[in-house]
């Protein structure tokens, strides 16, 4: 098994030096989850003070909003991503654009899933039909679309093309959903950053929003290793389909 590996090195020792660099950033970026995590849990339950009327239950708030950018952030490199494929036709921008998008998915249903549980805590309903949850429930099933076309039967770069633009034209609802609150006027959402025609200030005090931008930070690491994992993943599936290709190809001479 050594005299393998040493020779792998001694054939490869450029492929060996990148798989051994993503190895170790790898590792990097879970260390770095676990710890910004574990400190994230900290600031919202012991450091962060206690909401006078909700009490415990507004904690999940951190959560929602960390959710919420992180899609958004998802959602942005999906964007960025989708732009550069369709210029370049590179297919790791393709990949790129993909995983982010799945990630996005994930936390916009962590959004949905914790939003009506603090509704529920603070407007006494599950689920209120205003201009930001509507909106966000619309970028949840256009990126769904983009998910679905890319599972489609077909060639991958006919697909990725037209998913391509799905990714660019979604994004285009992230900005309607972040200004929700302030063009319609809604009384439910609070405006955490800034000031609405309804709200003085940022409605937050000041050990919740240092809280917040700690879970903030911590979400974005988590972003990044699972990016990192992601695309890693499908780079790997799209090496096994390129063997299973050249070998179905060898067999048919």
């Amino acid at each position: 098994m050594s005299m393998n590996l040493e020779r792998e090195k001694t054939v490869l020792p450029g492929a060996y030096s990148v798989e051994k660099k993503k190895s170790n950033l790898a590792y990097l970026l879970f260390g770095g989850t676990v710890i910004s995590m574990l400190v994230n849990i900290y600031f919202i339950f012991i450091y962060a003070a206690e909401e006078k009327n909700m009490g415990a239950a507004q904690k999940i708030f951190y959560f929602h909003v960390s959710s919420a950018w992180l899609a958004f952030m998802a959602f942005f490199v999906t964007f960025v991503f989708s732009i550069l494929f369709l210029i370049k036709r590179k297919r790791i921008f393709d990949t790129y654009a993909y995983v982010s998008a799945e990630i996005g998915i994930v936390f916009t249903i962590i959004v949905l899933t914790t939003g009506p549980i603090w509704a529920k805590s603070s407007w006494n309903t599950w689920w209120v039909w205003e201009p930001r949850l509507i909106t966000t429930l619309i970028l949840f099933f256009i990126y769904i679309a983009y998910i679905m076309i890319r599972q489609m039967d077909g060639v991958w770069d006919k697909k990725a093309r037209l998913a391509a633009v799905f990714g660019i034209m979604g994004f285009a609802d992230v900005p309607i959903v972040f200004f929700a609150i302030r063009w319609w006027q809604t009384k439910f959402h609070p405006i955490v950053f800034g000031s609405g025609p309804s709200q003085q200030g940022g409605g937050i005090e000041g050990t919740m929003l240092t809280a917040l931008f700690v879970s903030l930070a911590a979400f974005t690491i988590l972003y990044t290793y699972l990016l990192h994992k992601g695309v890693n993943f499908e780079n790997m599936k799209i090496k096994v389909e390129c063997y299973k290709e050249k070998l179905r190809a060898d067999m048919e001479k």
